[in-house]
């Protein structure tokens, strides 16, 4: 069985990414990142969603990008918007995906994992440089060039299958793969057990999605 690295946030489009890619046959080993967010409750959820849907191993790495600040889901300072605008919003964070994907670059080559699988959508999220089907396959070419198995032929494969999937879609696919979306955390600003605050961005474009399928929103809401 192939075997995939997937980065897992603890969010609904990350636990649907994962039940895509063990529905493609890989075995999953999923990957977290503390990188100084505003709370623990999706790094929680990560780890109950990794057990849900049978990864081989869950891993949590510290990463301190978010000692720079410079974004509202690291930095104090900086308001969480409960509407969108134009441009790069502020919940954008300086290079994240790029990190993450380097690191999950190098989990994968460990484990002699053929994917790396990453949640990123350019629809829902469009302002956000690293969400965009240009940087996933800029970052293949790095792949390809910076790694062992990149250098011998056999390159690890970046997969973003929701990257140009509404949210309604996602939804949907993910219902038909069984996903426990209860278990799912996307609020930029959850208090500790983990319920939403249904203002942000985030929870708006959640809300949205399960209303638009038609499906019962299982979010939990402070």
């Amino acid at each position: 069985m192939a075997r995939a690295v997937v980065l897992l946030s603890g969010g609904l489009d990350s636990a649907t990414v994962l039940a895509q890619a063990r529905a493609e046959g890989n075995d999953c080993y999923t990957l977290s990142f503390e990188y100084g967010q505003r709370h623990r409750a999706e790094l929680d959820a990560a780890k109950r969603i990794a057990v849900s849907l049978g990864a081989s191993e869950h891993r949590e790495i510290p990463v301190p990008v978010g000692l720079y600040g410079g974004s509202a889901l690291t930095d104090p300072d900086i308001d969480v918007p409960e509407h969108g605008g134009d441009g790069i919003p502020v919940t954008y964070v300086p290079a994240r995906n790029t990190v993450f994907l380097s690191l999950a670059l190098g989990w994968a080559e460990v484990l002699g994992a053929e994917a790396i699988y990453i949640g990123v959508n350019a629809i829902d999220y469009s302002g956000y440089p690293d969400c965009r089907p240009e940087f996933i396959e800029a970052f293949q070419a790095l792949a390809a060039l910076a790694t062992k198995q990149g250098v011998e032929g056999r390159p690890v494969r970046i997969e973003a299958p929701l990257i140009e999937l509404s949210k309604v879609r996602i939804i949907e696919l993910g219902i038909a793969l069984g996903v426990d979306y209860g278990l799912t955390v996307s609020c930029y600003r959850a208090d500790a057990q983990g319920r939403a605050c249904g203002r942000c961005d985030s929870c708006r474009l959640r809300r949205e999605g399960f209303a638009a399928a038609g499906v019962e929103d299982p979010t939990r809401y402070a």
